[in-house]
């Protein structure tokens, strides 16, 4: 097989420049990490609407001076936002909810070029394969498309009501999660090249699959709950409000709006997959411990029962307290935190 016939996963040892390709890549997902993070103080501090304009390559630089200050406070003033839930806002106010939203552009324009310019100067050296080359250069267009998401998203918050559809921000987050699964599974196989002999029974690699699955969808139920802040409601466990299940769960009307537009049920549905994962997670974990034989797997297994409970912990702290910033803040990272081991199991028994 020449160079250019390469698989897109190659064995750790088949380039010099595996390790480095890889550990680039792991950077590039520690940053796509702290962006989603960053994302969700963004939404908790209703910071997303205080820029009411894309310009991707303009809007890199802040406000130089206080002209251009009040140039973006009149912009803000127009806002929904503005006129409904912040009438009145000082320019010093305006300024602590614009710097998140910065940062937060910022950190994705900085996302965009650490991965950019190491991905052609190991193509133009020849570090990785041609195949590898095009799918890394899928994932940095799959950025692009979830700036322009992003985008979309904010347009949502900037027409008549002050906050951004849950239907777009969960899309915008599901995008964010799909980057950084496709960048860590390439730098785990970079890592750990697969070993046929040593791989687990399948029907444990399709539990491993349906888990990550499901892990996603809870991330993506927790969106909803964010964007219709369902967090600040049935602030009770383990029963919301004295209800086992809310009387209130398919009040609107055509029914599926409820799946996404019911407080209650949006909560419910996202309290009911964190009962399925909290049941799932150690059944599987102790299947994997008597059925894989690789000891990554294991330890990848046990990794993950760890990370769950310390998301279910902060889950539970965040939903008591009425989300505080820094426990919700924690509660998102600890989500990347349980979709990182789920994907670190699945390769691991593959």
């Amino acid at each position: 097989m020449n160079h250019s016939e390469a698989p897109v996963f190659q064995a750790a040892g088949a380039h010099a420049g595996d390790s480095a390709v890889a550990a680039w890549l792991l950077g590039c997902c520690a940053l796509v990490f702290a962006m989603v993070v960053v994302g969700g103080i963004t939404r908790l501090t209703q910071s997303g609407l205080s820029i009411v304009e894309w310009q991707p390559v303009a809007g890199a630089l802040p406000p130089l001076g206080e002209a251009q200050w009040q140039e973006l406070f009149l912009k803000y003033q127009l806002t929904p936002q503005y006129r409904i839930a912040n009438p009145g806002m000082s320019l010093a106010e305006f300024k602590g909810i614009f710097w998140w939203e910065y940062f937060h552009r910022l950190l994705g324009r900085v996302i965009g070029a650490v991965f950019l310019l190491p991905l052609a100067w190991f193509a133009w050296r020849g570090r990785i394969s041609r195949r590898l080359a095009t799918g890394l250069a899928g994932i940095f267009a799959l950025g692009a498309l979830q700036g322009a998401m992003g985008w979309y998203m904010v347009k949502s918050g900037l027409v008549d009501d002050p906050r951004v559809s849950q239907l777009r921000l969960a899309a915008h987050l599901g995008m964010a999660l799909l980057i950084y699964a496709a960048m860590l599974w390439i730098a785990l196989d970079l890592i750990h090249p697969r070993a046929r002999n040593l791989a687990a029974p399948a029907g444990l690699q399709r539990l491993a699959a349906a888990l990550a699955a499901l892990v996603l969808v809870m991330a993506l139920s927790g969106a909803l709950v964010a964007g219709t802040r369902a967090g600040l409601a049935y602030n009770t466990f383990p029963l919301m409000n004295g209800y086992l299940v809310p009387p209130d769960l398919f009040a609107l009307e055509p029914w599926y709006r409820n799946l996404y537009a019911n407080i209650a049920t949006v909560q419910f549905d996202h309290r009911l997959i964190a009962w399925l994962l909290a049941f799932f997670v150690p059944w599987l974990c102790l299947r994997v411990r008597r059925e894989a034989a690789s000891p990554r797997a294991r330890f990848a297994a046990a990794l993950l029962v760890g990370a769950l409970a310390l998301q279910i912990a902060l889950g539970l702290s965040t939903l008591l307290l009425a989300v505080p910033l820094p426990l919700a803040a924690a509660h998102q990272a600890g989500a990347m935190l349980v979709f990182s081991a789920a994907l670190f199991l699945l390769h691991a028994l593959r």
